[in-house]
C-alpha cells in the first residue's frame, strides 16, 4: 500500500471514530434523558429492553463470530464480553478462575457513562442493565444453570462493574439468574492471560469498523425501543431533544475527525455531507442562491429494522439541527422525509 493510500485510509478510520464518538454521546444522552425526563423506572426498563433486545440479537451470533462457541458456557459468555466490548474501544477485564467460574470486570472510567454523566444514573438503571443482557446469557446458550453474579456497581461508588459468571449444579429460576455478592472481589486481571482476536480475521479495517459499528448499534436498538415503550409522540420529542443536546454539545469534536471548518451554510453542508458518507450513507448535494439541499437516499443505520417507525428519525433530526447549532448560530436546517415519514430525507440548509 502506497503512502497516499495509507493517509486516506487513516483519514477514513478518524472520520469512522468520529462517527462513534457521536452515537456513543447519543446513547448515553438517550438514557440520561430518560432518567430526568420520566424518571428512574422508565429509565431502568428502557435500558432493560435495549440490553435485552442487544442480547437476543448479538450474543450468539456473535460466539460464532469470535470463535467462542465451543467454550464452556460460563467460559464463553465471559470471554464474549471482553473481546465484543474490546473490539468497541470499551475497558473490560477478563479472569478465568475455572470451566464453570469466569469473571469479568469493567474498569473506571466506564464507557457507557462517559465523564460526568455517570453521576446521573441510578444504581437501578445500571442493574437493568444486567438483568437485560448478562443474566440472559444462559437462557440463549440452552444451559439454566448459568447465572451471574455481580459483586461491584461503578454507578453504587465502587471501583468497576464487576461479576463473574457461574455455572450451578442446579437450574436456575428467573430470579436467580443476576445475585449481588458485594463481599466478593474479582482477582487481579493479567493481560498475558487474556483472549485475543486473531489477527488474520480482524485485521485493522474490519475492527475500525467494528469500533464505529459498535456505538451506532446502541442508537439503532435504542430508537425504536423507545417508541414502542412510550409511544411515536413521547418517544419522538425524547430522541429529537437528545439529538439536538448532543449535536450541539459535540460538533467541535466530530468536525475534527471530520477535518471539517468554518461556520457558514456552505460549510455545514458540506459537515453533513462527509458525515453522512462516514455513515455508510448515500446522499447528494446541490446548491440554489446560495441555499443547500441535501437528498440522503439510504438510512443505514435503521436499514432493515423491521419495527422501524418514522418516529425513529426524529433522533436523527435532532442531532443534525444540534450539529447546525454548534456549527454556526445562523444555520438554519429543516428535515423533509418523504410520504408515509420514510427515505429519502431532504435536507434543506440555508
Amino acid at each position: 500500500m502506497t503512502e497516499v493510500q495509507d493517509g486516506a485510509q487513516a483519514a477514513k478510520w478518524l472520520r469512522w471514530r468520529g462517527v462513534a464518538d457521536l452515537y456513543h454521546a447519543c446513547f448515553t444522552g438517550l438514557i440520561l434523558t430518560v432518567v430526568t425526563r420520566r424518571g428512574t423506572s422508565d429509565a431502568a426498563e428502557f435500558v432493560f429492553r435495549v440490553f435485552r433486545r442487544q442480547q437476543q440479537e448479538r450474543f450468539l451470533p456473535g460466539l460464532d463470530k469470535l470463535g467462542l462457541s465451543h467454550l464452556p458456557p460460563a467460559v464463553a459468555a465471559a470471554q464474549y464480553h471482553y473481546l465484543s466490548n474490546w473490539i468497541g474501544g470499551v475497558r473490560v477485564e477478563y479472569m478465568y478462575e475455572s470451566d464453570r467460574k469466569a469473571w469479568i470486570r469493567y474498569p473506571p472510567p466506564r464507557w457507557i457513562w462517559k465523564g460526568t454523566a455517570i453521576c446521573g444514573v441510578p444504581g437501578e438503571v445500571s442493574r437493568a442493565m444486567l438483568r437485560g443482557w448478562h443474566a440472559n446469557n444462559g437462557v440463549a446458550l440452552g444451559n439454566t444453570k448459568l447465572g451471574f453474579v455481580c459483586t461491584k456497581q461503578s454507578v453504587d461508588g465502587q471501583d468497576g462493574l464487576e461479576g463473574y459468571y457461574c455455572e450451578y449444579d442446579h437450574a436456575l429460576e428467573p430470579d436467580q439468574r443476576l445475585v449481588f455478592a458485594r463481599h466478593l472481589e474479582a482477582p487481579l486481571f493479567d493481560p498475558a492471560t487474556a483472549p485475543a482476536l486473531p489477527v488474520a480475521s480482524w485485521p485493522r479495517p474490519r475492527l475500525e469498523k467494528a469500533y464505529r459499528n459498535y456505538a451506532m448499534e446502541y442508537v439503532r436498538t435504542a430508537a425504536p425501543v423507545m417508541v414502542q415503550l412510550f409511544g411515536p409522540e413521547d418517544a419522538g420529542y425524547l430522541l429529537h431533544l437528545t439529538g439536538k443536546l448532543i449535536g450541539m454539545q459535540y460538533f467541535e469534536e466530530v468536525a475534527r475527525g471530520l477535518c471539517a471548518s468554518g461556520a457558514t451554510a456552505r460549510d455545514f453542508a458540506a459537515f453533513l455531507l462527509a458525515l453522512f458518507e462516514a455513515q455508510d450513507d448515500i446522499a447528494g448535494i446541490t446548491e440554489t442562491g446560495g441555499a443547500f439541499e441535501i437528498r440522503q437516499q439510504t438510512w443505514k443505520l435503521m436499514a432493515g429494522v423491521a419495527d422501524d417507525h418514522p418516529a425513529c428519525a426524529r433522533v436523527l433530526q435532532g442531532l443534525v439541527e444540534g450539529l447546525a447549532a454548534g456549527c454556526g448560530r445562523r444555520i438554519a436546517v429543516d428535515m423533509r422525509p418523504a410520504a408515509g415519514g420514510g427515505l429519502p430525507f431532504v435536507w434543506s440548509i440555508g
